[in-house]
């Protein structure tokens, strides 16, 4: 194994980078965005014990992971509409998904990279089989380099998943508009008294408020509405004011201090559609190529996506550490057990879906309330 190549210095390619470096083995990764503070790199995430936990222990970054957990952001708050507080799970310090900020956390396996490790500025316009056996990747800069060994960890719509899979990404019915409330403790107190101190979940039978306290007095709300395209099609995102009064109009009669976090955003609304692959997704072998991640796996948000990713990577990396003069079969061994890893999650939740469809808001709240009461290591939010 020559030359490794990783597209997207998400979560994911960065974990495989940072494994591969724990282990002697050097790989270039190129991403698109100009540099690491290009884009804002989302809220929290709660990093799970049973896979995401893994993968930092598998790039040997175990205390400086410990230095990003907020305290405290494990609470767990379920409301109604009326606000209400049905549910409220404090964080006692014993759980096993502690919550950081997604940026920190990239940041923190940037800085644990040789330097030059991430090329920055390079987006993939496709990639190709060469005659060799190995693979061309090419960017919208003119440049192109090849590789022995190519893994795509560049999301929903990876430019390297063409070389594995037919497949394409489509709506899966649902999307979440994504707002910030910045100074919440002293200028909106009714809602960050509804918040708490960790997450907040108001859920109703096709929609829903989820918010997090980040740091400091920062909310963070996901408003969760299964719609059609053409619904959110007909709403001017350009427009903030007028955009979140129409996603407000969808939760009249609930609590102020509910709408509040859609209202009296800081931040102009952003839609978030939701775009899945086949429950089941998986592709036959093809020498010098794989996927992880959400170029794998793309599923609806079910608290699984991030810690997937790293997981995926942590153990392709270990993978190609343990057979170094075979690479077909670390790459043989790694699908193997990442196809039905996925595979029973994006079930897993399909069901619970499915289950939860046409029931009214009593019920919802009611079926919320037995899952966070009981969450089992390796379930997942459901």
């Amino acid at each position: 194994m020559n030359t490794v190549t990783i597209i997207g210095a998400g979560l994911g390619g960065l974990v495989l980078a940072r494994v591969l470096h724990v282990n002697g083995i050097a790989a270039t990764v190129y991403e698109a965005e100009a540099s690491a503070g290009a884009r804002a790199q989302g809220g929290m995430l709660d990093i799970h014990d049973y896979n995401g936990q893994l993968a930092i222990e598998a790039a040997d970054l175990v205390d400086e992971f410990r230095g990003l957990i907020l305290e405290g952001r494990q609470q767990m708050r379920l409301l109604d509409k009326h606000g209400t507080v049905l549910f409220d799970k404090a964080d006692d310090g014993t759980g096993g998904r502690p919550e950081v900020q997604r940026g920190e956390l990239r940041q923190l396996l940037l800085d644990s990279l040789p330097a030059g490790t991430v090329r920055w500025g390079h987006k993939v316009l496709g990639a190709r089989t060469l005659a060799d056996g190995r693979h061309e990747v090419t960017f919208a800069d003119g440049s192109a380099v090849t590789t022995d060994l190519l893994v795509g960890a560049d999301g929903a719509w990876s430019r390297i998943r063409p070389l594995l899979s037919p497949e394409v990404p489509e709506y899966a019915g649902t999307a979440m508009v994504e707002t910030y409330l910045y100074e919440a403790d002293t200028r909106h107190p009714a809602t960050a008294k509804a918040v708490g101190g960790g997450s907040l979940g108001v859920i109703g039978s096709d929609k829903g408020i989820m918010a997090h306290r980040e740091t400091g007095d920062t909310l963070h709300t996901y408003v969760s509405l299964t719609r059609k395209l053409e619904w959110f099609d007909a709403i001017d995102f350009t427009d903030p004011a007028a955009a979140a009064a129409r996603v407000a109009e969808e939760f009249t009669g609930w609590a102020p201090e509910l709408t509040a976090l859609i209202t009296d955003g800081d931040t102009a609304p952003v839609l978030r559609l939701h775009h899945v692959l086949p429950l089941e997704h998986r592709w036959s072998r093809v020498p010098g190529v794989t996927l992880v991640g959400d170029a794998a796996h793309l599923m609806p948000p079910n608290g699984e996506g991030a810690n997937l990713a790293m997981l995926d990577a942590a153990e392709l990396g270990q993978a190609l550490a343990a057979r170094p003069g075979d690479v077909e079969a670390a790459l043989a061994e790694y699908e193997a057990a990442m196809f039905p890893r996925s595979a029973k999650i994006a079930i897993g939740s399909a069901e619970f879906e499915a289950a939860m469809d046409g029931q009214s808001e009593e019920d919802t709240a009611q079926t919320l309330i037995k899952v966070f009461s009981g969450l089992t290591p390796g379930e997942g939010l459901f």
